[in-house]
């Protein structure tokens, strides 16, 4: 938005690209200020041609005199948050800050202020805690705590999060990152609203999760200051709008169905997974005796896969594989991914695309769930509730 009042104010042309979950608020107001809007896919891998990263790249390239800004490898970033944002916390907490919460986007504010904040601290004798809320589906949890990531995942928070790892991000400046769900963000975006007067999008419903979540972990009497990422009026059509919430099953299912962890819960099995370098036939001889279609894997570390029946099957008919073969050869990166404090009713959604609902907590896979087990789950309440 700051370039596109900058731009407007030089008469300068402005062409921004845009993932399509990006909300219609937002792209209105980009327009407004005169400013060109090309909307792109979201679940492309930002190094395909048409995602809004590729977009952008090849516009700049076939405009003469264009910039292309770059934001994620634009390092006056963080240093204007490490000149302006940094000292102003500092100052108003008269240095008694004891942890700074914000999103990880860009990565600018974190890494900016995070740092002033923490080398302030290291001059008055004291510390600072530095944490980062990451939407379940985004790498950097992931890339934090293991240096690699998985496949990642859609997730409904705007701004925040991301699928690749970017120049502006300064990972030594943190000292954890914490997944939120796209649920408790959008909760506690309305929550802030209704009860706090604080009007903010998505994002800062998910910093303001994870820094209830820090504060109580830090106890009485400490200070934790979080930033509010951005103003709601630009999502009235999405987490303030009730149809939407409703739609996207972020409303009242959980409330007679239950949780992911509630079903996980009610179950007596474990994850069984299949290894990397064991052959083929021992993946079917366990996937027959456990009556499962489907095994996950971890290759390395942080790196999750799926190893599943119907895949064997084309592999070995096709006769691109054999029954010696490494499980690897054909483990594909995890899909319909879900985190265990999500809804039912977003599993059932999962289910419209994918067989089974993967569960993964803090970058571990901790359950898998299929249709029978959500009807078993379902019957069983039922039964409880008669």
């Amino acid at each position: 938005l700051g370039l596109a009042m900058a731009a407007a104010t030089r008469g300068y042309r402005c062409v921004f690209t845009i993932p399509d979950k990006m909300s219609q608020e937002k792209i209105d107001m980009l327009k407004a200020y005169g400013a060109e809007v090309i909307v792109t896919a979201t679940d492309l891998d930002h190094h395909h041609p048409d995602s809004y990263v590729e977009v952008a790249k090849r516009v700049a390239a076939q405009t003469p005199g264009a910039l292309y800004t770059d934001q994620y490898y634009n390092m006056y970033n963080p240093e204007a948050h490490y000149l302006t944002t940094g000292p102003e916390i500092w100052q108003a907490t008269d240095g008694m800050i004891d942890s700074f919460v914000t999103g990880l986007g860009t990565g600018g504010t974190i890494s900016g202020a995070g740092k002033y904040l923490k080398e302030k601290a290291r001059e008055a004798g004291r510390s600072v805690r530095v944490v980062g809320p990451d939407p379940y589906g985004s790498i950097y949890k992931e890339a934090f705590d293991k240096g690699q990531w998985s496949e990642p995942s859609l997730y409904r928070v705007e701004g925040i999060g991301h699928d690749f790892m970017v120049g502006t991000l300064d990972f030594s400046v943190i000292d954890e990152v914490v997944n939120v769900s796209d649920r408790d963000s959008f909760h506690m975006a309305r929550r802030l609203a209704r009860h706090e007067g604080i009007f903010a999008g998505g994002s800062t419903g998910t910093v303001f999760h994870g820094a209830l979540t820090e504060a109580r972990k830090l106890g009485p009497g400490k200070i934790v200051v979080a930033v509010i990422c951005d103003s709601g009026d630009r999502y009235i059509s999405k987490c303030f709008n009730d149809e939407w919430m409703r739609d996207m099953g972020y409303f009242a299912p959980d409330s007679h169905l239950g949780t992911v962890q509630d079903l996980l819960a009610s179950q007596q099995q474990q994850v069984v997974f299949a290894e990397p370098d064991e052959p083929l036939k021992n993946v079917i001889t366990h996937m027959a005796e456990l009556g499962i279609s489907q095994m996950p894997m971890t290759i390395g570390q942080g790196d999750l896969r799926m190893v599943e029946e119907l895949d064997i099957l084309r592999a070995v008919a096709g006769g691109e594989h054999t029954l010696e073969d490494e499980a690897r050869e054909i483990a594909r990166p995890l899909q319909g991914q879900v985190g265990p404090n999500e809804t039912l009713d977003q599993v059932q959604r999962i289910f419209e695309n994918d067989n089974v609902a993967v569960v993964v907590d803090e970058g571990q896979v901790t359950g898998i769930i299929n249709k029978i087990d959500m009807l078993e789950f379902i019957t069983q309440k039922n039964r409880q509730a008669a």
